[in-house]
């Protein structure tokens, strides 16, 4: 855990599964103190839900039951791990260990929060399998990582579809939500982002693993979305409230969530035959997160004066709970009678090392005393012994520089050394222009400086013992603030300063309902559009009276873009973002499945068509009629009779589910779906035909539009012969002629029961909306004229 980096991951996830194709997860984040228990129905036989999370969570162990209960047809969670996860270190752990009834008091017992407040009471019968994981990862931390975790200390969550949106592994690779797709392809300067690195501004480690969890995992619950937009509103319109926080934040610390967490573990006693070396170690992270505590503590009153005068609930709660908190103000003054007041957190190696060698007060421990004695003498005997060799060997511009590994080593430039270096510099080593180097006189120097520098830690350690008792004592509020700084970090450096940095009204807050339409108006690709200036901006609409639309056009027209857009939009709504929009409405979705790319899996050993129906099989198994389902060129891979067979039967199912559904095609016989069913809309994307070229206009239409032989005149940019390509419009022209005329005849026949729909569609979105009665009376009166007109 001391070695732990901003970036790396620090989860240790425990998994089991019985035969009912159950499986219960439980993630133990080492960082933030923080217990995640996921259970739920695994539908897929290839773990799609377990995969998702696993990818969500990044462990660095996995711990599983040795007996493979794999359901029929499962790999089971072992031969998971050993598959999915090669590279994570995988722990095997008695049956026995994995004991439910002991993880729920466990649970019970560790959890910051009243077992009531997280249902607790409910849970243990409903949940055994994520408490039995529970268990056995809570006994592996305890014997692998030396640590008694404090009572009451710990964030418990249920995770799982509760309370977030499902987005499945393949989606988010997909979306390009995390990375973006054929990156390497791109260079490393390129211009294309991924949708985490555009809004990735965020100045804590916390902050940005916060980001993260929520742009897999965003939000479904209207109220907590709303409270976020609500204080994204406040952000926007009061500069002052802005500025100050993002100054605020500043003050903290980047790792302040990661050391809070300190105080929540307390090291186990250890015996007489561990090294000094380790103690030392230990006991210099835990001044370090002292100091680091100290800073956060006097970073307080700045947050407090900025959240002062806020409206917002979520900023008036946080002022409430953080800002009027007098165990804060109590725990500062206990810290004040022992640390110095000088000492300051700082990732300057030396600096930092002085920094805890002097963070108690002097006159507390007189062996302290002495040995900082010891360490300032060894630190300024260095600093003379490079001042002798600048003379002695005439190397005015050698410096002593220090790092945490080799101690202090000397860093000439390579112009200043005329011939052969001097005999008595060793380990010589070249490092760009300069060579790094030292000597006997100052390994010895070191060893004297690195002894005196240990020997202060632990006697830092010792006199801050009671210090650290008295702290975990309110470890829970420290949780707290580590908490509000995340999300803090998230809202203020990475949303609000997105918005504030695009033009004015180019990002606009969305609406939600539960059951209401999705509509966005001139929405954008919040990627793409920082690439590309001239973005063309369209629209969507979704109802329960038009659940489906049949995307159509020519390749490159700008089909994959819309569809990868839309999803986009969507999920910045839903973690309570702005969205790239002139206005925005959206129906929460539940879970959000995309089928896109189409390439072999020779891992899985797939081909195109099987990875293809693979993912369409895993959406049609697990969407609920509040999913957002995105399909890009289903059944292209096979012959053209059963792509097309299989297109339109997941249309229809589909369609039975009342699912919102975007599916873009080029089979132009999936458009007389729309004179079946009247909840089918049918659009396309605008193309000139100009000197047999194509001008795209990126822009969408409403209807069907036939394009003959568009992908005859691509082939012919792309280089294919002219007699192959006169050859192939002949036999294309003799297939296509007669079907166009009879779907033309199609659509006719079924005019009046579409203009029907369109009403519909028209009254249930007045129904959703909270414009005036006057307005909506209006409303009323201009479908009536239309509708007589025929004008709809």
């Amino acid at each position: 855990m001391e070695d732990d980096t901003g970036e790396k991951s620090s989860f240790i996830v425990g998994i089991i599964e019985n035969r009912a194709k159950e499986v219960g997860v439980a993630a133990f984040d080492l960082r933030s103190a923080s217990f995640h228990l996921s259970q739920y129905i695994e539908t897929s036989s290839s773990y799609q839900n377990t995969k998702t999370l696993l990818n969500f969570y990044e462990p660095m162990v996995i711990i599983v039951p040795p007996t493979k209960l794999a359901p029929d047809g499962m790999v089971g969670v072992s031969e998971l791990v050993d598959r999915f996860c090669s590279s994570t270190t995988k722990v095997t752990m008695a049956r026995g260990c994995f004991d439910d009834t002991r993880g729920a008091v466990l649970v019970k017992n560790l959890a910051s929060k009243e077992p009531s407040a997280l249902g607790l009471d409910t849970y243990y019968k409903q949940f055994y399998l994520c408490l039995a994981a529970a268990a056995a990862t809570i006994k592996w931390i305890e014997a692998e990582k030396g640590l008694i975790i404090t009572n009451h200390s710990l964030s418990v969550t249920f995770n799982g579809s509760f309370d977030h949106v499902n987005i499945d592994a393949t989606s988010v690779q997909n979306l390009e939500i995390i990375e973006p797709m054929h990156s390497s392809l791109w260079g490393t300067n390129n211009k294309k982002r991924s949708m985490f690195h555009m809004l990735k501004t965020t100045r804590t480690v916390g902050g940005t693993r916060l980001l993260r969890a929520n742009l897999l995992q965003p939000l479904k619950d209207i109220e907590t979305i709303n409270a976020r937009l609500d204080c994204l509103d406040e952000l926007m319109s009061n500069e002052q409230l802005f500025f100050g926080l993002s100054q605020a934040l500043r003050k903290f610390p980047k790792e302040t969530d990661k050391v809070l967490c300190h105080f929540c573990f307390k090291q186990k006693k250890v015996s007489n035959g561990v090294l000094a070396n380790d103690n030392s170690r230990k006991s210099q992270i835990l001044i370090s997160s002292v100091i680091l505590l100290k800073t956060a503590l006097d970073a307080l009153p700045l947050l407090s004066k900025a959240l002062k005068d806020a409206n917002c609930f979520l900023l008036k709660n946080i002022y409430k709970s953080i800002c009027e908190n007098e165990k804060f103000a109590s725990m500062r003054k206990r810290i004040g009678e022992v640390i110095d007041e000088d000492v300051l957190h700082t990732r300057v190696p030396f600096v930092a090392r002085t920094q805890q060698c002097f963070a108690v007060k002097a006159g507390i421990d007189g062996l302290l005393d002495i040995a900082r004695r010891s360490f300032c003498d060894t630190s300024e005997a260095i600093y003379n012994l490079a001042n002798k060799y600048r003379e002695d060997f005439k190397l005015p511009n050698l410096k002593i520089p220090y790092n945490n590994r080799q101690g202090f080593y000397f860093s000439i430039p390579q112009k200043d050394i005329q011939g052969k270096l001097p005999s008595k510099f060793i380990q010589v080593l070249k490092h760009g222009n300069n060579i790094h180097c030292s000597s006997l006189e100052l390994s010895s120097l070191n060893i004297r400086n690195k002894s005196a520098a240990k020997e202060c830690y632990i006697r830092t350690e010792f006199c801050l013992e009671a210090l650290i008792d008295t702290i975990r004592e309110d470890v829970s509020v420290l949780t707290l603030l580590a908490e509000v700084l995340c999300l803090l970090d998230m809202i203020v450096n990475s949303f609000a300063h997105t918005i504030s940095t695009k033009p004015v009204d180019k990002y606009t807050r969305p609406q939600f309902t539960y059951d209401g339409p999705l509509a966005i108006d001139s929405g954008r690709h919040p990627i793409l559009e920082s690439v590309h200036n001239e973005f063309v901006a369209n629209n969507i609409f979704l109802s329960e009276a038009s659940n489906m639309v049949i995307v159509t056009g020519p390749n490159m027209s700008g089909k994959s873009t819309y569809l990868q857009q839309i999803c986009l939009v969507v999920i910045l709504a839903q973690v309570g973002c702005y969205v790239p929009a002139r206005f925005a409405t959206l129906r929460v979705v539940d879970r959000i499945f995309t089928r896109m790319g189409t390439m072999d899996s020779v891992e899985s050993n797939s081909s195109t068509f099987m990875t293809e129906m693979k993912e369409t099989a895993f959406i049609l198994q697990n969407a609920s009629h509040r999913s957002l389902i995105v399909v890009d060129e289903l059944g292209r891979a096979t012959s053209s009779s059963d792509g097309f067979a299989i297109a339109w039967s997941c249309c229809e199912h589909l369609l039975a589910l009342r699912v919102y559904t975007i599916f873009a095609t080029h089979m132009e016989h999936l458009s007389e779906l729309t004179t079946i069913y009247p909840n089918v809309k049918i659009v396309h994307f605008d193309v000139e035909i100009k000197n047999k070229r194509m001008d795209f206009k990126f822009q969408l239409k409403d209807g069907p539009r036939h394009i003959a032989h568009y992908g005859l005149m691509l082939a012919g940019v792309a280089g294919l012969p002219s007699s192959v390509i006169e050859s192939a419009k002949s036999i294309t022209s003799k297939i296509t002629e007669k079907e166009v005329k009879r779907i033309e005849t199609n659509f006719q026949q079924y005019h009046d029961i579409q203009m029907a729909y369109r009403v519909a569609q028209r009254l249930i979105c007045l129904k959703y909306s909270n414009q005036d009665e006057d307005s909506i009376r209006q409303a009323l009166h201009n479908l009536k004229e239309s509708y007589i007109n025929g004008g709809l």
